[in-house]
């Protein structure tokens, strides 16, 4: 094999002389100023890219493309862009680039009309529908800044990105199916904004969807006595998308530079704050278009599908951007992995639209899994076009991947199942099999070996390297490559603190787990307090908060315990106040039902357990490591710093009672007996 397509010369080239390596790899897109330099590692804390170049992302994943002509012609202005196909209207809608791109300027102009500039930030709070895609790629060719706010999140959830992002626009729908509910959006974005402290949004603009009721907007929805309206949500004048669009001049792009912002994606931090995310244009956009050809092995013309939702950094990377860069065409899907309607809808879609490769999680296949344990509804459609399944959000664990492997794809036995590795922060994988420079053999229960670009290490606790099968805390060495995080949106110093400042010249990625002999990595599990619900990352902080706020709970630990379906589910160990007496199963409904207001559906309790303390230092700090042993039955030493052991002590005995883990089942059943009484 020529040594430059073989993995070991090229991730050492990425690193030896990266400078070189990405300007060769910036020459995949259009730049309206050329990059002279390719990175400035003055502040080599947070690296800037491509410094003095200017681009337009939108005018990268569309205008090019369709200016380049038809297929015929060597573009790609007649080559389907977006297939858009929902399980929950079951309807297929297919738009060709030049369609996309007309959309998308319609649309760019509007928001242009209401007064958005060159670094505004921009709400997306949409579900699976096109018009998601839509005002992403808007913001993009307008110079906006957008922050996508996953539509299952409640109201506080909302108020709180609303806040720090300080939006002119919010942009959202009537509503978002589910297979047994309908959610209305417009009252959830009625409460955000009366929770919200600022007073920055100035429109909001809302797509009506035929399976809701027509809403029509003078100024602000009307006020009720549940959601009530404040100056701030009166200030904020409502329109329709449709009404908005109508007759209106199309957006031409706007040139920005590439270290300004894209847009705002906010995690989950130990605190319980959401952090923002910053994501450059122009690292960004050479990054995943790398990433596409290098990793995923899919060019122009393939269709690639990230089972993911668009308020996912996932949906961001590899539903929009990464295919679109490249010319591939990308699935936009509303549905779920089961239930719409059956076990086979994942393979159905894979064989009628010709999908080269598949991105969904392990939770998904877990789901198909017990569904289908057998893929009986997998065989009754043909994946023989399948180049490969790619997993992330979570640790594909090993009977999982076996299924896949061998029950799955059991008859197409050249199409790897490929666990790889990645954080909303880097915006694209740390570690995969990078199938498009060369094929590896796939190790079970390991993310395969670091992409180029990024200098893996795993170390102790004091910051040395740790032996090879050894589990340590994994780093990555500074500076991170194009398409990271720049940043935590106006807020430098959590940046520092969050990533940079535990390990001197390294990012510290959370996770710990461990090299083998051959350079493969073993991703174990997080190292802090943010729990991952089917791969999405929620903090125990803000769970905790919502318990917290019970009239009858005095303080509560929150820790994730495994589970078969999601991976993790939160469980929350909860003390009551002195004198509070309350029935054990109404506590724990009330408290579900807190959560899931506050949160969201997604961070639904596995359950809650009263205790009489929870063990702390002395500084007052909650041991949740320690509960974490606890929990799973590990034996603990009692810590030198603990406030007093006694607590620790009648947890134990608590824990050994009643083993939450006794019962792995995916969330609580209502019927079944209530907690046993505190001791």
């Amino acid at each position: 094999m020529d040594t430059e397509h073989e993995y070991r010369p090229v991730y050492q080239t990425s690193l030896v002389d990266p400078a070189d390596f990405w300007s060769a790899a910036a020459q995949g897109i259009e730049w309206d100023v050329e990059p002279q330099q390719i990175v400035d590692a003055a502040d080599k804390r947070s690296a800037r890219w491509f410094p003095d170049a200017r681009l337009n992302t939108c005018v990268n994943a569309l205008d090019r493309h369709v200016r380049a002509g038809t297929v015929d012609q060597g573009g790609h202005a007649d080559q389907s862009a977006l297939i858009y196909v929902s399980a929950m209207t079951n309807t297929t809608t297919v738009f060709t680039y030049a369609e996309l791109l007309d959309k998308v300027a319609e649309f760019a102009g509007a928001m242009r009309d209401l007064g958005v500039v060159a670094g505004d930030r921009v709400v997306i709070y949409l579900p699976m529908i096109p018009e998601a895609v839509i005002a992403m790629l808007a913001c993009a060719r307008i110079g906006a800044v957008h922050s996508v706010v996953f539509g299952g999140f409640a109201a506080p959830e909302l108020a709180a990105r609303i806040d720090d992002a300080e939006p002119v626009l919010i942009v959202t729908a009537s509503g978002g199916l589910e297979p047994n509910r309908r959610v209305d959006y417009p009252p959830i974005v009625l409460a955000a904004l009366d929770l919200a402290e600022t007073a920055s949004v100035r429109t909001v603009l809302v797509k009506q969807r035929p399976e809701f009721t027509t809403i029509e907007f003078p100024t602000a929805l009307p006020a009720t006595d549940v959601l009530p309206a404040s100056e701030q949500t009166v200030a904020a004048r409502w329109v329709d998308w449709d009404v908005c669009v109508e007759g209106v001049a199309p957006a031409d792009p706007v040139s920005v530079a590439a270290t300004d912002p894209l847009y705002i994606l906010y995690t989950s931090g130990t605190t319980g704050k959401p952090k923002g995310v910053v994501r450059d244009n122009g690292g960004h956009a050479v990054a995943l278009t790398w990433s596409m050809r290098n990793i995923y092995d899919v060019g122009p013309g393939q269709v690639f599908w990230a089972a993911s939702d668009v308020g996912w950094v996932v949906g961001h990377s590899y539903i929009v951007y990464a295919p679109l860069l490249v010319g591939a065409t990308t699935v936009l899907y509303e549905g779920k992995p089961v239930g719409t309607p059956d076990a086979g809808a994942f393979w159905r879609i894979v064989d009628e639209h010709d999908v080269r490769v598949l991105f969904t999680a392990p939770t998904a296949l877990r789901a198909i899994r017990r569904a289908d344990p057998d893929a009986t509804a997998a065989h009754r459609h043909d994946l023989s076009r399948l180049r490969a399944l790619f997993c992330a959000g979570e640790r594909l664990d090993p009977a999982t991947f076996d299924w896949a492997s061998n029950t799955l794809l059991a008859d197409h036995p050249d199409t790897p199942v490929v666990d790889h590795w990645w954080q909303t922060e880097t915006g694209w994988p740390i570690c995969a099999d990078p199938l498009g420079v060369q094929e590896l053999p796939v190790k079970s229960g390991s993310t395969s070996v670091p992409v180029p670009g990024y200098r893996l290490r795993v170390l102790d606790a004091n910051g040395n390297a740790v032996p090879t099968g050894t589990e340590g805390n994994i780093v990555i060495g500074l500076p991170l490559p194009p398409g990271c995080l720049t940043g935590l949106w106006r807020d430098r110093d959590r940046f520092i603190r969050s990533y940079l400042s535990a390990f001197p010249g390294h990012y510290v990625t959370g996770d710990s787990g461990y090299f083998d002999e051959d350079g493969y990595l073993y991703v174990l599990g997080r190292s802090d307090d943010v729990i991952n619900i089917a791969g999405h990352r929620l903090s125990a902080g803000s769970i905790e908060a919502a318990i917290a706020g019970h009239e009858a709970v005095a303080e509560c630990a929150v820790i994730g315990m495994p589970d078969e379906l999601k991976g993790s589910l939160p469980l929350a160990y909860v003390v009551l106040k002195q004198g509070v007496e309350i029935d054990q199963r109404q506590l724990r409904t009330e408290l579900d039902e807190r959560v899931r207001a506050q949160i969201g559906a997604i961070a639904t309790l596995h359950d809650s357990i009263i205790v009489t303390g929870l063990p702390k230092t002395r500084s007052g700090k909650i041991l949740r490591k320690t509960i974490r042993q606890l929990t799973a039955g590990e034996h603990v030493e009692t810590p030198p710093t603990i406030e007093d052991p006694h607590v620790l002590t009648a947890l134990a005995d608590r824990i050994l009672a009643n083993p939450p883990l006794g019962n792995n089942t995916p969330s609580p059943n209502p019927d079944s007996d209530p907690v046993s009484p505190t001791p």
